[in-house]
């Protein structure tokens, strides 16, 4: 007897999807270094190197942004106990977002250092980070809508992680919206997003689910 269609879905394993991502991640990371292109003037080497902060910067940022995504993005499959097409849908828009970002690092660098279109730059870029955020805040509503979570993850846990991925939306679009205005604040203000989220999410594991069902005495 051919499977039903309820049993297909909750039997699919999200190890394909795991190992795909982490190669659109690796791919993604890779392709930042290549917007830094070497100084042709050798006779001032050191002067052109020094010249290629822009392109040093946006590098550092988008590769620890990058990392970040990766983190958390496993920190949410982790949880998972199986996916559904919807989940396979979502999670390849937000690889497609993650794609981006190497040209949006690109077009960061060359505004700083033409010192022209600033503004439109960095809300370029944050908004690929937006977006990107906004896809983790729609893939993690649909696990949690679709009971494809690990039920040792109680309510505590999920919550913990839902606010840390909304926190992001904000924190994020604070920086695009003082970017528009003082670009580099808003540059600013984005970087300050890192190590706040490459911290652990208190509640991830269950924890305190577990010390809340236990009986006082």
């Amino acid at each position: 007897m051919p499977p039903t269609r309820e049993t297909s879905r909750l039997t699919r394993s999200p190890g394909r999807l795991l190992a795909f991502s982490d190669g659109v991640f690796a791919i993604a990371v890779t392709l930042l270094v290549l917007e830094i292109q070497p100084p042709h003037d050798f006779g001032n080497l050191v002067q052109g190197l020094a010249a290629l902060w822009p392109s040093y910067l946006a590098y550092t940022l988008s590769f620890l942004l990058i990392g970040q995504v990766w983190v958390n993005h496993h920190v949410m499959f982790d949880r998972v106990r199986h996916v559904d097409r919807g989940v396979l849908f979502l999670n390849t828009l937000l690889l497609m977002v993650i794609a981006f970002l190497p040209f949006s690092t690109s077009l960061l660098a060359d505004a700083l250092r033409a010192e022209q279109g600033l503004r439109a730059s960095v809300v370029v870029y944050g908004g690929t980070l937006w977006t990107a955020a906004a896809l983790f805040n729609i893939v993690w509503a649909h696990l949690r809508r679709a009971t494809l979570l690990d039920p040792g993850l109680g309510p505590f846990g999920a919550r913990a992680i839902g606010r840390r991925f909304a926190l992001a939306l904000l924190w994020i679009g604070s920086g695009i919206l003082v970017g528009a205005f003082v670009p580099i604040a808003g540059v600013a203000i984005i970087a300050a997003f890192l190590p706040a989220y490459y911290l652990p999410i208190r509640g991830e594991y269950g924890e305190d689910d577990t010390a809340v069902e236990q009986p006082a005495g």
